[in-house]
């Protein structure tokens, strides 16, 4: 089964509820602070939108990415029941004409959030096009689970080889500023994709200017 496939199914499967939550990835969340009315931001792999409309509220000007239209479709009503503007595509990260030229070199931000369907060399493809997207001296953003996910089991895919590492982010941003680079264990209700002790790591990294 393919990307496109195997998402429309867990979010169809998922009926009304939404699969990860109507609340932001807590990593994002967190880091409030760092974005200002008017910047720019796109959310790649968005699902049912959680993380699009909540960059909305803080006064982002929004795109979000997914694969799957079932969860863009969940990701609508919920832009419009929180009473925000969100420009949703329709699109396959992976796809080699991903990012079109009007979105290269756009965004503030570039958000990614367990992207981890990505195998090692869909990853390098997947860095490759956040990377184009985003404007010189802009930043991405990206939340993900570290190998020892596959001890605790509570979120993910079962492949060591999709996890993140610091080596494996530092590798693939070398090029970039490192502003934040974080390893470590926490709670996470996210809807019921994602639940219980989680091991993770985020990153914030900058484009050269």
């Amino acid at each position: 089964m393919d990307h496109e496939a195997r998402w429309n199914a867990r979010y169809r499967d998922a009926g009304d509820d939404y699969l990860f939550g109507i609340e932001p990835n807590h990593f994002l969340a967190r880091r409030a602070h760092l974005f200002q009315d008017g910047h720019t931001a796109l959310s790649v792999a968005d699902g049912e939108g959680r993380n699009s409309v909540w960059l909305a509220e803080q006064g982002l000007k929004v795109t979000a990415v997914e694969i799957s239209a079932i969860a863009v479709a969940k990701a609508r009503k919920l832009a419009a029941g929180r009473g925000v503007e969100v420009n949703f595509m329709v699109a396959d990260l992976l796809a080699p004409d991903w990012p079109p030229a009007a979105l290269e070199n756009e965004f503030d931000w570039v958000v990614a959030i367990f992207i981890q369907f990505a195998g090692p060399d869909e990853r390098l493809r997947q860095f490759a096009a956040m990377k184009r997207a985003t404007r010189a001296g802009g930043r991405i953003l990206l939340h993900g689970y570290t190998p020892r996910q596959l001890e605790y089991k509570t979120g993910g895919p079962p492949a060591v080889e999709n996890m993140y590492t610091p080596e494996i982010l530092r590798a693939g941003f070398q090029e970039w500023t490192i502003e934040q680079m974080t390893e470590y264990d926490d709670e996470i209700a996210e809807g019921s994709g994602h639940r219980g002790p989680s091991a993770l790591i985020g990153m914030v990294a900058r484009k050269p200017a």
